[in-house]
């Protein structure tokens, strides 16, 4: 297939629900391509019917890090560029750090880090060539904040977090540009039964946890956020000259975030002096390079 050298590409991994279907619906209605990623390819048969050719949709688990590389070359083949790449997919996970395995806190790790890494490593090559192009990296306000219950979520989206501000560094001399969006509540299956992972609940957690887990269930179909209002959010971020390296999103979100940083700078000020007491006396301020 030949492509129009003004059509935008994107390849979002998880693009068959929640956000990164709201993506994935946006660019299609605004005639762009897309190349969308799920652990079912059938899942995109509706959008197939609807867009035809513009979606390419792909079978592959992000944790199948190997095959990241697989879908960057299948797009270039397809559509010629890519233009933005969303690392998306992933799911929640509940539980107590004792409650928590070996491999569901790998889980998380594949998903959120492991996956999306393997992702950005096979695309960079083909932005850095064209000097351009975006990265969206799906996190949530769970990756910058944490609460009983969700370490294990959180681990692996402070990890992403924290790679991709770097990463942002890294790629900005080449005209690439990293959004890291932190989302509240949206109303997607990210909360339902049969797609939000629970550990089994040991009773000693019942005070610290019994709660989180309740609301978490509860939440289901009655999330404040709208993922197509989100979409647009994001879409128009990524054509803001001056957007920041991470968007809070939705009104929960901001609110959190704000009593976050509010509280962790309240903590850096007020313990400062201790703080600075652990370095060699009299020394001078440290020149690094960043």
């Amino acid at each position: 297939m030949t492509t129009t050298n003004g059509t935008k590409t994107w390849i979002v991994t998880g693009a068959s629900s929640g956000l990164g279907l709201a993506l994935a619906e946006a660019a299609l209605a605004a005639g762009e391509h897309v190349i969308g990623t799920a652990r079912r390819a059938d899942r995109f048969n509706g959008l197939k019917a609807r867009y035809g050719d513009q979606l390419l949709a792909i079978e592959h688990d992000v944790r199948d890090t190997a095959g990241a590389a697989v879908v960057v070359q299948r797009a270039l083949e397809v559509f010629g560029r890519v233009d933005v790449l969303v690392n998306n997919a992933g799911a929640g996970q509940v539980g107590a750090a004792e409650e928590i395995t070996d491999a569901a806190l790998r889980a998380m790790l594949e998903q959120h880090l492991f996956g999306p890494a393997a992702y950005v490593r096979a695309v960079l090559p083909h932005l850095r060539g064209r000097r351009s192009g975006a990265i969206v990296q799906m996190s949530s306000q769970g990756g910058r904040m944490s609460f009983p219950a969700v370490g294990s979520y959180s681990a692996g989206k402070f990890a992403l977090e924290g790679w991709s501000e770097a990463l942002a560094g890294e790629v900005a001399p080449f005209g690439i540009c990293v959004l890291i969006v932190e989302p509240s509540r949206f109303r997607t299956a990210f909360n339902a039964a049969d797609v939000l992972n629970t550990a089994q609940q040991s009773s000693i957690y019942d005070e610290a946890t019994s709660a989180v887990r309740a609301n978490m269930a509860e939440a289901d179909g009655i999330q404040e956020g709208d993922p197509a209002r989100a979409a647009r959010v994001i879409r128009d971020m990524l054509d803001t000259p001056d957007a920041p390296l991470r968007l809070p999103l939705g009104a929960e979100a901001v609110r959190n975030l704000t009593r976050v940083y509010r509280g962790a700078l309240d903590d850096v000020e007020k313990w400062a002096s201790v703080s600075e007491s652990a370095d060699f006396p009299g020394m001078p301020p440290a020149v690094r390079a960043f």
